[in-house]
């Protein structure tokens, strides 16, 4: 876990690094427990876990004061500059995990339709370990004030459902998957 939190310590802020260390603390747990409810191997565990801290290394790069990033990149982008962070750091998995993990992942009719500032490609989440990290992702905010506060099933669905009921979707089978 040290070179976890080193990695971050190198790219963030001391605020950002302690946040995000909370942050990939709860998502780990949510995140285990789903490993544990899909039979996931050594090798998938410990990748999760890792990724459970770094997925949002990429918020470095964003404007996001609350939670102490100074950034010129708007905040969607930051799965995006965590991968080209991760890549760079010679963690592929990681990466891609960074760049897939938002929501429950993002079409390129999403990026498209929404105008979003991203490259016009899917960023859905394919392997186990990437599922996982945005199934757990879902239930924990990186807001200050609520990074140990789990969020209901109900308020993701309801979250998601403002994008459409695919995402709500997509987001049952994770419950059904990884144990709800």
């Amino acid at each position: 876990m040290q070179a976890v939190e080193e990695l971050l310590k190198r790219y963030c802020s001391p605020r950002t690094t302690s946040i995000l260390m909370t942050h990939g603390r709860m998502i780990a747990g949510k995140a285990l427990a789903a490993c544990a409810a899909a039979g996931a191997d050594a090798e998938t565990r410990r990748l999760v876990i890792e990724a459970a801290y770094l997925h949002d290394i990429g918020v470095c790069r964003v404007d996001a004061p609350d939670i102490g990033c100074s950034g010129s990149e708007p905040y969607i982008r930051h799965g995006l500059l965590g991968r080209e962070i991760l890549e760079a750091e010679g963690l592929p998995l990681h990466a891609l995990i960074s760049e897939r993990h938002t929501g429950v992942g993002l079409t390129v009719g999403d990026i498209t339709g929404q105008g979003l500032p991203l490259p016009p490609r899917d960023m859905l989440p394919q392997s186990l370990a990437e599922r996982i990290i945005c199934y757990a992702d879902l239930f924990f905010s990186k807001n200050p004030e609520r990074l140990e506060e789990e969020k209901t099933v109900e308020n993701i669905r309801k979250s998601l459902a403002r994008f459409g009921q695919d995402k709500v979707a997509v987001f049952e089978g994770w419950l059904r998957e990884f144990g709800g």
